[in-house]
């Protein structure tokens, strides 16, 4: 995970936002459900499918990600972290998995590559949460952790619109932004989830 190295990073740039969610009144578990609210509309605006709809649901996940990190901030800030707001952030961030990558497949009407991004994506999900339940602890290591996934969306949403304008094409290599987007998802997540599979036999070996 590439991202993952700097979370102290994220730690001092988005402790404001936390801050003036405090001051708010917010709680930790109201920011989760925001969070995933704003994915659910970034999945529209990929689904529609529109030079504009793309730019907002690029900036929208931008926005659900940062939230995604201040929910846990706000929560240490708080004195607010629990085991049922553990498992409210990764559950709302699953079902925000699953919506961004339908949103993604509807709009380019790519339902396959939409299936086996998905398996890919759950997989890693479930190969970390699943070393935890048997005893390894939880594993986030491998090649593409969530902050990787919602990084690269906002990168190529962004860029799918974008290309043709500036390339004269939407394609690279016969594949638009996007597909190449959901086509990484398949093929590394899985390599992802083989990882952190073989990290945990080893630790529990």
């Amino acid at each position: 995970m590439v991202l993952a190295d700097f979370d102290g990073a994220a730690e001092r740039a988005f402790g404001p936002v936390a801050a003036s969610l405090d001051r708010l009144g917010m709680t930790p578990n109201q920011v989760s459900v925001v969070s995933f609210a704003v994915a659910v509309a970034a999945a529209v605006g990929f689904y529609v499918a529109t030079f504009e709809t793309y730019a907002v649901g690029a900036a929208l996940v931008a926005l659900s990600g940062v939230l995604d990190v201040v929910d846990g901030q706000l929560a240490r800030r708080t004195g607010e972290s629990s085991a049922q707001g553990d498992m409210l952030d990764h559950t709302l961030d699953r079902y925000s998995d699953l919506v961004l990558l339908i949103g993604i497949a509807g709009g380019l009407d790519a339902w396959a590559l939409g299936l086996f991004a998905v398996t890919g994506v759950f997989l890693t999900s479930y190969m970390g949460t699943q070393a935890q339940a048997v005893g390894a602890g939880r594993d986030y290591g491998g090649l593409l952790g969530r902050a990787d996934r919602l990084a690269l969306i906002v990168v190529a949403g962004a860029l799918h619109p974008v290309l043709p304008l500036v390339a004269g094409t939407a394609e690279v290599a016969g594949f638009v932004p996007l597909e190449w987007l959901l086509i990484l998802f398949a093929v590394v997540g899985n390599i992802t989830a083989v990882q952190r599979f073989w990290a945990s036999w080893k630790e529990l070996s």
